[in-house]
C-alpha cells in the first residue's frame, strides 16, 4: 500500500509542503512555530500562503516525526 502524502502548494510556486499523516506524533512543532499556518481546527488545516519560504523551512525541519517535509521549485 502506498504512503497517503498530501501536498499544499504556497501561492508564490517557491515551495510545497508536504504531510504524511501516518508519521505525524502530533507534537504540535508546527502548531507552536506558524500558527497562521498550521491549524487542526480548520481545513484545509496548512495554509502555506501565511508564511514565507524560508519561515516554512525553518519550521518544517523541527518537525520530530518527519511527518512535515517540502519541495523546493526552481522559477
Amino acid at each position: 500500500m502506498e504512503e497517503k502524502i498530501i501536498k499544499y502548494d504556497h501561492p508564490n510556486e517557491q515551495i510545497t509542503v508536504l504531510w504524511r499523516p501516518k508519521k505525524c506524533i502530533h507534537s504540535a512543532v508546527c502548531v507552536n512555530m506558524l500558527p497562521a499556518v498550521y491549524d487542526p481546527g480548520s481545513r484545509p488545516w496548512v495554509k502555506p500562503e501565511n508564511a514565507t519560504t524560508q519561515e516554512l523551512i525553518d519550521q518544517i525541519n523541527r518537525c520530530p516525526s518527519g511527518a512535515l517535509q517540502y519541495e523546493l521549485h526552481n522559477n
